[in-house]
């Protein structure tokens, strides 16, 4: 039945009418686009004959449905008929008539595009690229011919340019020898061809291409257009191979700077294509051009102010027009500018200059005294398109400045950040010109750039707010200003509000408010959503705090009430200008309250009514959180009730945002209004289904307002009664989670203080409960939730009185002085409660009670042994004089217990830096022996003593710095190793993220301990290491200057060393220790960390290879970290990583392709498949990066990933991560 419908169709398509053919061709679309369809030999060919025929049809609607019939034809016939049209297209491109070639050509493109298996695609070329190659070269071809040809090899090598090489050559000789073609139109698409076929050819080959065209280059050839065509080839080259390109570019750079300097005046095309190709190279072969980048540097300012037609004292001729009429009929055989190409070149400089911005962070601070003076000379640009580049190279300037100098103060004249805040005058002079110009991307242009310079540099406009303001006063007021410059000139002034002191806008407030209030007013939403948000900034600034001001504020109240009023009325709307207009309203509402009295009965049931609805409900729970938290008391006496009881509801909405906010909000109110709200029981029930550990951050909140509640000044029984009830149960099984930390873990403590001082539950009740989760195992608790369990019990003592306090210590002490040996649990919770206590109140009251805690010491069980270390350290917190000497003099004489009692002596000192730091404690004598006392133990053979001794010293440094940075110094060139890592580590400890007086102490010396990282000793190294990481993440300023020599020798930790592995005889097996493994894991971290806050000091060409290509191929705990790097180096220098990526695909498909051995146990197993995550994310990194299909390698790789399914579905996992 089938057969016989097409048979009747392709009659119909051999008909004489038109419309009939049409139909017929359309039906047979239909057919051949069915899944079922399928054709013997003989329909075969009678199909592949009348298409063939149809492509001739004189109608050209029929034979373009023809074409259309290809794309089905070729999935449903067989390889030989595929092959058969292949070779009578080829003849009618080749030798048909002039009418039938665009069609042939249309055909031909649309069977390469449809062929999807790699079988028929191989025999296609065979028929098809001699054919194309005699195309191109045959002497006798027209130029149509040849260049219909040279398109579909273009197509055909983009698509199976990797299946073709051996005919690589023989295209690449036909290729080249076409750039000599007299048709522009041949050479650029011979151009096209060689770029698409370079991507799959060999680095001989793309060697051989590069020298011929570099010879041609350097002959010099008496034809500019063959000059212009070569470098252009040069370019596509270098973007086609990427990296690839780099061992040429000794021979063609100087070439292109050469030629640009030297070209002749009209010859701007030479001069632009030569700088796009400087372009192309410094992004795609970011090491191998760095010798260049200098040269390349001042090239692009030269020419970015080229305009040989045009100079400076023009524009002072073209203010008079007077005479403009008269002189046209003179000067209409003169010079015109539509034939000036000039701006090209500038426009190419400006895109060459953002390159070496984009790919060059270590030459930053250079840019900023060379580049910066020169690009905001030429805001002033004529050519409206060129003068966009500019605005976006400069863009990029400032954000390359925020990337490097994040978390960096501006501490030296040679810092990025220093270098822009002296620019900065001379930015908004040329800015305010911008701004005064008719033409509307100039000036959206113009406020990007500020925007930009706000974010990198907030407070440095507060002495140009004046001169600025008349801009943003146009941009906003001028009835010819289209939205896209009001949201620009809106969003900057909004930035400049938030990032600037209130009191520099209030000599223009009058001036600014009258522009945004009417943008308030505005029909387009996006212009609206943006007023309001600066509304929002303009009331902090009109009125920034409570307390009586120099500023009169109160003209500006009802202008912006009434502006905010009109639009928060207005359901008809956008969602974003409704949750904008309630923000807005609630922060007016908190900031003018006392003078809106009147106009608070009008405004505030609409901001309830707006809880009603779920799309706006958590914008206005959130804005009745600021007004009640104002400090002038707003009369919310209208509402309260209403709202109370709205926000109760919420607590059981299944919406998390929405609950918490909700749980800030009623916090707010009852603080406010407690006295004025009803009954809190409601409240408390829904609050106990809210605490749990699954969700700490809400159990936080839940429990804050229950202490709010009832530390309530109405707070009466029932409160108290109904929180025992409700939220004690749940409290109590809280305290025993594992996880419980921060804010949560804070305010369970000041729950149970809460419930004591309310007078509604008893001490004893509360501490029962919380002593009985000590149980001996399996019931044992974890150690983490024994520690919240010991802070808990110390704020019930202390909360509770004196008294109370004193009885509970006596029972500790009781429950220590039994039989060790029945409940180590109970033990090792009176010990830690102990501890707590102790850290927060005397016990020197509580005689011997040292004693009774060091016999502990004794214990058969290692974690009673820490608890009593820690106890012993936290009491003598609470009273230094009597407790210190005890412990330094028990480190004296008892040897065996050296280590527990140094953990104690750590948690005194650690507990006096962090606590008390500014308002030293230690007695001089007391800080002398115990320094004696450390350095003495600086050279134990054990590592846990060292590490103790370590992290002792670094805490009092931080509190004894004069004393101690000198005293740690002496000791780097101490004989013994272990002393050296000591004071290292010591060091590495001291290095804390908070400013403090050892800052100024340590940077002059800090080089003396991190340079023994060329130590002979790997532990010395490897804490040199840890030292240079933890400076690198918490104050980077301290190594700045040091990064040039110090990253050589970081760079030489990360390389498998020989020496440091060794083979361990097990009698039945070997087994082999690594013993640098840990050195190379801390040096590539300590890189991942430095490329966060110092990415201008590293240079990523010379550490990508060798250093992070052999991690790639290192132990598990080393690839890891590796990934991680390669995925941050792929986000922050892509051109860096795109230069070699062909080398870094071996060792990443080696690792997921990596399979664990067949007795493998689970664990093994579940770390193989994390390897394989993590480097799948790498992948996916590199997969994002603009060019990464110049590596026929990595395309190999990703297509390897796509086919294998378990490897296919774990990368689409990671890339939605």
């Amino acid at each position: 039945m089938a057969s016989s419908t097409i048979n009747n169709i392709l009659e119909k398509m051999t008909g004489k009418d038109k419309d009939y053919r049409y139909m017929a061709t359309s039906d047979l679309l239909n057919e051949l686009s069915k899944e079922g369809f399928k054709a013997d030999t003989d329909l075969e060919a009678k199909v592949v004959n009348t298409v063939l025929h149809q492509l001739e049809d004189a109608a050209g609607d029929v034979s373009g449905l023809a074409v259309k019939c290809l794309a089905p034809l070729v999935k449903k016939v067989s390889e030989d008929r595929v092959l058969e049209m292949t070779d009578r297209l080829c003849h009618k491109l080749l030798h048909g008539k002039d009418q039938h070639r665009d069609i042939a050509s249309i055909a031909l493109k649309t069977i390469v595009s449809e062929v999807t298996t790699t079988a028929v695609a191989q025999r296609i070329l065979v028929c098809l690229t001699p054919q194309l190659i005699r195309g191109i070269t045959s002497a006798g071809v027209s130029t149509e011919v040849k260049f219909e040809c040279l398109d579909i090899l273009c197509d055909v090598l983009h698509r199976f340019g990797n299946l073709m090489t051996a005919d690589h050559e023989l295209l690449l000789n036909a290729l080249l020898s076409q750039l000599n073609s007299n048709q522009a139109s041949v050479r650029k698409k011979s151009i096209a061809c060689i770029a698409s076929l370079a991507s799959s050819l060999s680095d001989d080959l793309l060697a051989k291409a590069t020298v011929e065209v570099v010879q041609l280059l350097k002959n010099k050839g008496p034809r500019p257009e063959m000059t212009r065509t070569n470098i252009q080839m040069i370019g596509a080259l270098s973007r086609a191979v990427g990296y690839r390109f780099g061992p040429h570019l000794g021979d063609t750079v100087p070439l292109l700077i050469n030629y640009c300097t030297s070209a002749s005046e009209v010859d701007e095309e030479l001069r632009e294509y030569s700088l796009q190709a400087l372009e192309s190279f410094l992004l795609r072969c970011a090491r191998d051009i760095a010798s260049y980048c200098d040269d390349i540097l001042h090239l692009t300012l030269e020419f970015l102010s080229y305009d040989p037609n045009f100079t400076d004292n023009m524009e002072e001729d073209t203010d008079d027009e007077s005479h403009e009429e008269e002189e046209d009929d003179e000067s209409a055989n003169e010079y015109s500018d539509d034939e000036d190409a000039s701006w090209k070149v500038r426009r190419a400089a400006a895109k060459c200059l953002a390159a070496i911005i984009v790919s060059r962070p270590e030459m930053l601070s250079k840019l900023f005294r060379e580049a910066c003076p020169k690009l905001i000379e030429r805001f002033k640009e004529r050519e409206e398109n060129v003068k966009m580049d500019v605005f976006n190279t400069f863009i990029e300037l400032l954000r390359q400045t925020g990337n490097v100098t994040k978390g960096q103060a501006d501490i030296n004249e040679s810092c990025p950040l220093w270098l822009l805040k002296q620019e900065v005058p001379k930015i908004v002079k040329s800015i305010n010109r911008q701004l005064c110009e008719k033409s509307v991307k100039t000036k959206v242009g113009a406020f990007s750039i500020l925007k930009e310079l706000v974010v990198v540099l907030p407070d440095c406009l507060a002495e140009h707010i004046g001169s600025l303001v008349p801009g943003i006063e146009k941009a906003l007021n001028d009835k010819s200003s289209p939205s896209n410059l009001k949201i620009e000139a809106l969003v900057f002034t909004r930035l400049v509000m938030t990032s600037h002191s209130p009191s520099v806008f209030h000599p223009y407030i009058k001036a600014l408010s009258g522009p945004v209030l009417s943008a308030v007013a505005e029909r387009y939403y996006k212009v609206t959503a943006e007023a309001l948000r600066v509304c929002g900034e303009l009331v902090r600034v009109v009125r920034p705090s409570f307390q009586a001001c120099s500023f009169d504020f109160k003209p500006y109240v009802c202008p912006i009430y009434d502006a905010i009023l009109a639009r928060l009325a207005n359901q008809d709307q956008d969602q974003e200008v409704k949750e904008c207009a309630i923000s807005c309203m609630g922060l007016v509402i908190s900031t003018f309250g006392d003078n809106l009295q009147k106009e608070l009965p009008t405004c505030l049931p609409v901001l309830v009514d707006r809880m009603g609805n779920e799309i706006t409900r958590l914008t206005a729970v959130k804005a009745f959180a600021v007004i009640a938290s104002s400090p002038l008391k707003i009369d919310l006496s209208c509402v309260l009730e209403h709202v109370f009881a709205e926000l109760t509801m919420f607590l059981r909405k299944a919406n998390r945002a929405l609950r918490q906010a909700t749980l800030g909000t009623l916090n707010s109110l009852v603080v406010a209004y407690g006295d004025k709200i009803g009954s809190y029981e409601v409240i408390i029930a829904e609050l106990s289904a809210l605490i749990s550990d699954s969700d700490l951050h809400m159990t936080a909140l839940a429990l804050e307002l229950c202490c709010t509640l009832m530390a309530d000044r109405k707070s009466n029984q029932n409160v108290g009664l109904t929180v025992r009830q409700k939220v004690l149960p749940q409290a109590l099984i809280l305290v025993r989670s594992s996880l419980l930390q921060g804010q949560a873990l804070q305010a369970l403590q000041s729950f149970f203080a809460a419930l004591v001082l309310s007078a509604n539950t008893s001490f004893d009740a509360l501490l029962e409960p919380l002593l009985s989760t000590a149980k001996p195992y399996p019931q044992s608790l974890a150690k983490q939730a024994l520690h919240s369990v010991a802070q808990c019990v110390a704020v019930l003592c202390l909360a509770a009185g004196d008294k109370k306090c004193a009885s509970t210590v006596e029972m500790l002490t009781n429950i220590l002085k039994a039989d060790s040996s029945t409940n180590s649990a109970k033990q090792h919770l009176a010990l830690l409660c102990l501890g707590e206590i102790g850290r927060r109140k005397d016990l020197s009251s509580h005689a011997r009670i040292e004693n009774i805690v060091i016999e502990s010491f004794q214990s058969p069980f290692e974690e009673i042994k820490s608890a009593a270390s820690y106890a012993l350290g936290n009491i003598a917190v609470g009273n230094l004089s009597k407790y210190l000497p005890f412990i330094l003099d028990q480190i004296d004489n008892q040897q065996k217990k050296q280590y527990l009692l140094l953990h104690s002596l750590k948690e005194v000192i650690a507990r006096h830096s962090v606590d008390k730091a500014g308002q030293i404690e230690f007695q001089d004598t007391d800080v002398e022996k115990i320094l004696k006392l450390l350095f003495n133990h600086c050279e134990s053979e054990e590592e846990g003593v060292r590490n103790v001794v370590a992290e002792c010293l670094g805490k009092i440094a931080l509190i004894e710095p004069k004393k101690l940075v000198p005293a740690l110094k002496v000791r780097t060139t101490s004989p013994t190793a272990f002393t050296r890592a000591t004071v290292v580590i010591a060091v590495k400890y001291s290095i804390v993220e908070r400013p403090g007086k050892i800052d100024d102490i340590l940077y002059p010396e800090v080089s003396s301990f991190l340079m023994l990282i060329r130590d002979s000793d790997r532990h010395v190294r490897r804490a040199a290491v840890l030292a240079l990481s933890t400076a690198a993440h918490n104050k980077p300023n301290l190594i700045m200057g040091l990064l040039a020599e110090l990253l050589p020798l970081l760079y030489d930790q990360t390389v498998v060393k020989q020496e440091l592995i060794r083979t361990v005889d097990l009698g039945p097996f070997k087994h082999v220790v690594d013993d640098g493994l840990e050195l190379r894991k801390a040096a590539f971290e300590c890189v991942d960390t430095l490329l966060d806050n110092c990415l201008n000091q590293v240079n990523p060409s010379s550490f990508i290879v060798p250093y992070l290509k052999s991690g790639l191929d290192d132990h598990y705990d080393v690839k890891m970290p590796c990934h991680l790097i390669l995925s941050k180096l792929a986000d922050k220098c892509p051109a860096a990583v795109l230069a070699v990526l062909d080398s870094l695909v071996e060792p990443l498909q080696k690792t997921i392709n990596h399979k664990p051995k067949q007795d493998a146990v689970k664990q093994e197993v579940d770390r193989n498949d994390d390897m394989i995550r993590s480097a799948l994310r790498a992948i996916a990194s590199l997969n994002r990066l603009s060019g990464c299909d110049c590596s026929l390698r990595f395309k190999n790789l990703m297509s390897d990933i796509m086919k294998s399914s378990s490897l296919a579905e774990m990368y689409n996992s990671v890339r939605c991560e």
